[in-house]
């Protein structure tokens, strides 16, 4: 087994408040793995600890280098975003089993987590060809995924936090939009608010704790005393032979030129030093619940969201797809087109699907 770029997961993962403790409890419990049954057309594997906090995903070759190559500017963005939607990834590895070829896989963060009360679950990417799933019967026992075609008739009732939603995906599409990638998802899991839940009339104290949290929690990779990224990711010309060598991300010394400092937010209830830099942030008080970041409530429904599977590149073979789909689904919308359209699609599915 072999880990990638070991330090500088890390340290991202200490940046979230996962200390390596229960990092490594969650992974190495003597209780089975979860197999999840995903609709994904990717033939990619999905398992999840027993707990239910971490996603184990397989990836091909090509995605864990991708995501590697993209580490540096993906850990920057939560810096500059500490409550972007982006799903958390917190490690790349690979395993050799007797007798079969390399498997690469990544652990992440469950969007869907704690989920003993989540009733529904979608995958958005904001089109409809082959965007259907047929529901499971009533009473099925079966975690079920649905769709963009499933999702007719529902909306998601944001009420003060639906432009919080629309700048954050505005901004979370546009950095991948940026990488050229496409193909990515939002989840959205619907959860019913019990009626001690709804209108809560916070005290003092717990807006002290919220706004804390929001500010300079443990779960925003800002949290920590200026440091710097350990590692560096390994440039494209460097030979296959040597990725294989040294793993897909090298760890040099860096020098002071290549740092990535991390910003120290003082949190305080009653005076913060700079407003405007936590507003270009889009940060919002976060909820005192576990897994905030990825949490919003509504009035009557609390909502998980994030944006998963953000390695698909727009490349030569996807170009093709394109193509080849533009002929078939002449008229229609569906998943492959270049990430610009991509991105301004899904945020305006957000749009239209928010009040």
């Amino acid at each position: 087994m072999r880990t990638y770029a070991g330090p500088v997961f890390s340290h991202f993962r200490q940046s979230l408040g996962i200390s390596e403790e229960r990092y490594m409890r969650s992974l190495t419990s003597s209780e089975f793995y979860l197999q999840f049954i995903s609709n994904s057309k990717s033939k990619a594997d999905f398992f999840l600890t027993n707990d239910k906090r971490f996603f184990l995903k397989t990836q091909n070759k090509r995605e864990a280098h991708f995501m590697v190559k993209i580490l540096r500017k993906y850990i920057q963005h939560f810096q500059l975003y500490p409550h972007s939607l982006l799903v958390k990834i917190l490690g790349v590895y690979s395993i050799v089993r007797a007798q079969q070829k390399k498997q690469y896989f990544i652990i992440m963060q469950s969007v869907f987590f704690p989920d003993e009360r989540i009733v529904k679950r979608y995958d958005i990417k904001g089109c409809k060809v082959g965007r259907w799933t047929e529901p499971e019967p009533e009473g099925s026992q079966l975690l079920q995924v649905l769709k963009d075609c499933n999702f007719e008739g529902n909306v998601i009732c944001l009420d003060q936090q639906r432009a919080w939603m629309l700048r954050q995906m505005e901004i979370d599409t546009h950095f991948l939009e940026q990488l050229h990638v496409l193909d990515y998802s939002l989840l959205v899991g619907f959860q019913s608010l019990h009626p001690d839940e709804k209108n809560q009339n916070w005290s003092l104290a717990d807006l002290i704790v919220r706004t804390k949290r929001s500010v300079n929690d443990a779960a925003s990779p800002t949290a920590s005393n200026s440091v710097s990224i350990p590692g560096t990711v390994e440039e494209e010309n460097s030979t296959e032979k040597e990725r294989e060598e040294n793993g897909l991300m090298g760890t040099k010394e860096s020098n002071p030129g290549e740092q990535v400092p991390m910003k120290k937010l003082r949190a305080q209830f009653s005076i913060i030093s700079d407003t405007s830099e936590i507003a270009a942030q889009n940060r919002r008080l976060l909820p005192n619940y576990k897994n905030p970041l990825h949490v919003l409530d509504g009035p009557e429904q609390r909502y998980f969201v994030g944006i998963i599977d953000i390695f698909t590149v727009y490349g030569f073979k996807k170009r093709l797809e394109h193509l080849w789909k533009s002929l078939r689904f002449h008229g229609q919308e569906f998943s492959t087109v270049n990430p610009m359209y991509y991105s301004h699609r899904l945020c305006r599915w957000v749009e239209c699907h928010t009040v």
